[in-house]
């Protein structure tokens, strides 16, 4: 049983946006908070929306459904909500017009802002812009920008005319861009001419052309973002300050569905193409709002910074959840340790930063420089740290807790998913924390940990799940309801299987211990070995591949790929295929070490079995081998590994 490290003070307990919701209803402890949002969820999360004062252009009769089975549960009936209106106009409209809503800085050092008056003008005028050039409500438009200013304007804008947001990671190659655009059926896509990544230039523009001509899209709307000197095709670019120029700041909203598509966030499983996970106005903006609310504290008047992209979840919840409360949210263009290790803490000095947010990998990657980057910085605004993306290490943790935070500042150490929209577990500022923990679930979350047959788990490891629906739960797979039902619902009926495994203590605290999948997790990114391994066999050098991911002290995870040639190698075949993998997926994604083997271990169903390669890499015991057609490959990757 480890010990508390942090326990709530007055500050917390009596001023936090919990503590008001508590007293609020006559809660008096966490626990009890707890039970009550799960005992009843419906009357939770009508009270939540309440609380948040957000607005609706015509309010819901039901706040659940549940008639069509839990896995398509729809949230809201008959309301009309919009995400713009309530991230972006009804501030604007109010006494937080002039209150800052987005800051950008960039690698270079230059800073630009937003107020929420200002932010709903460029909103307006690309919504014009958009409906002008033919989109429409429910068509799908991809964008592909840096951290920039332009990359909340997009988000909110897609809102506004109820067409639907396709974010995606601003490091991916063309390919994955367009394998991206093309399963979501996308009329457009937002991009810019580059952006610089540890000093060096990103040529976006190039990377957006490639991935248009590879799926014919009709029409790519170019930001000049840099200046630089590019290619311009007159029959699909439109150049963003050319079209804005034209338009209007005033914009009508559209009374968009609470069940209308608002974005189609992507992610990865172990097989497949990735998945398109569809998210909606109303459960998204509900669920968002509440955690950056109850868990991290957002108040108007806090400045939030997540080191994340767009093309990952916590882009879209740093976003959405800040400016719905009337926060400022901070965007960083460029590496956060780039030109030094101390960039990240400079940034927090700079602009005041209250809510910090980082992966646990990028606190491994800084460790080893000291403490004096982060102590040579005044972060005496820091009130909150936070942390996802994967489970931590303990000395990592500390180093976060004693020298970012100073050990008075709790860390809120979230897990959930894009599938989630948002957590399944989190503590909350009132609650005590032990080094690495979670705490417990999400508010509104029915979740536990269970063994194969559903049974709860104490004392010991097992399967993470959530039994009843929340808000911003995916409402499927996008053009795929056989594999959504396959991936979340098909191991226990009606339960959500999340593919974590996890536990709790004694005393109640909730800790993770990594996937139960073979998703892999590169620095808080996850992707799904079949995307890398279909680059792979793709090189006519390559027949077969497998991808696995090792621990690595820095990333959590790298990839190794293991793969079977039609030949005998030829000299420089690793690292060619590495930088394949490299130009096709993204420079993050490059396998850490390629190996070659004559056979892959399988099933007698054909399935390569990924975890039984990864414990031999390790040295682990493989576990039960019954079901492998061929064992004896285990060997042969072993031997592939020993010294020469």
């Amino acid at each position: 049983m480890s010990e508390l490290i942090w326990r709530p003070t007055a500050e917390y307990l009596d001023g936090s946006n919990l503590s008001r919701f508590m007293a609020r209803y006559g809660i008096g402890s966490y626990e009890e908070m707890v039970r009550r949002s799960v005992e009843d969820v419906a009357w939770y999360w009508s009270q939540v929306e309440r609380d948040l004062g957000l607005e609706w252009e015509r309010r819901y009769d039901r706040v659940l459904d549940t008639h069509q089975g839990i896995e398509w549960a729809t949230w809201f009936g008959g309301g009309l909500i919009n995400i713009a209106h309530n991230c972006v106009d009804r501030h604007a409209a109010g006494a937080a017009a002039g209150a800052t809503a987005v800051i950008e800085e960039r690698e270079d050092g230059s800073v630009r802002s937003r107020t929420y008056r200002e932010l709903a003008a460029e909103v307006g005028r690309l919504a014009n812009g958009l409906r002008s050039i033919g989109i429409a409500r429910g068509d799908r438009v991809g964008v592909y920008l840096p951290m920039c200013v332009e990359a909340v304007v997009s988000m909110m804008a897609i809102a506004k005319i109820g067409a639907v947001y396709l974010p995606i990671f601003s490091g991916f190659a063309p390919a994955a861009v367009a394998t991206r655009l093309e399963d979501a059926g996308a009329r457009a896509l937002i991009s810019a001419d580059g952006y610089t990544h540890r000093g060096r230039l990103i040529r976006m523009k190039e990377a957006a052309d490639e991935a248009a001509h590879l799926i014919h899209l009709p029409l790519t709307l170019i930001l000049r973002h840099l200046g630089r000197d590019v290619e311009w095709h007159r029959h699909h670019d439109v150049v963003w300050d050319e079209l804005l120029a034209e338009q209007p700041t005033e914009a009508p909203t559209e009374a968009t569905e609470a069940e209308d598509v608002w974005m189609i966030a992507y992610t990865s499983g172990t097989t497949g193409k990735p998945k398109g996970a569809v998210h909606v106005h109303g459960g998204f903006l509900v669920k968002v709002a509440a955690e950056v609310a109850y868990q991290v504290d957002c108040k108007p008047g806090d400045v939030l910074h997540w080191v994340t992209d767009m093309g990952w979840i916590m882009g879209p919840w740093e976003t959405v959840g800040t400016l719905a409360l009337g926060g400022t949210v901070l965007l960083y263009e460029g590496a956060p340790t780039h030109p030094g290790p101390d960039r990240l803490w400079a940034l927090c000095e700079r602009h005041g930063v209250t809510i910090l947010g980082v992966s646990p990998t990028l606190i491994r990657s800084l460790i080893p420089s000291g403490t004096g980057p982060v102590e040579s910085h005044d972060l005496s605004r820091l009130r909150i740290l936070a942390s996802t993306g994967e489970p931590w290490n303990p000395e990592p943790y500390r180093w976060y807790f004693e020298h970012a935070g100073g050990g008075r500042c709790p860390v809120i150490n979230l897990s959930g998913g894009t599938e989630i929209g948002a957590c399944l577990l989190s503590p909350y500022p009132i609650t005590a924390l032990k080094t690495a923990t979670l705490r417990g679930p999400s508010l509104g979350m029915d979740v536990d940990v269970v063994d194969a047959e559903g049974n709860p788990v104490r004392g010991g490891v097992g399967e993470l799940v959530c039994r009843q629906p929340w808000p911003s739960m995916t409402r499927g797979i996008w053009g795929d309801p056989d594999r959504y039902l396959a991936a979340y619902w098909s191991a226990i009926p009606g339960v959500w299987h999340h593919g974590d495994w996890a536990s709790i203590d004694e005393d109640g605290f909730w800790f993770l211990h990594g996937r139960s999948d073979d998703t892999i997790n590169v620095a808080g990114r996850r992707i799904g070995p079949a995307e890398i391994e279909s680059v792979l066999v793709g090189d006519p050098a390559v027949v077969e591949a497998a991808v696995v991911g090792l621990p690595h002290a820095v990333k959590g995870e790298a990839l190794w790929c293991f793969c079977v040639l039609a030949g005998e190698p030829e000299e420089g075949l690793a690292a060619r295929l590495a930088d394949l993998v490299d130009a096709t997926i993204g420079k993050p994604f490059r396998p850490e070490r390629v190996v070659f083997v004559r056979e892959l271990p399988r099933t007698r169903s054909a399935k390569i079995v990924r975890r039984a390669i990864r414990a031999v890499v390790r040295g682990e015991d493989p576990g039960d081998l019954s079901s492998l057609e061929n064992p004896d490959a285990l060997a042969v990757i072993g031997s592939a590994l020993a010294p020469k």
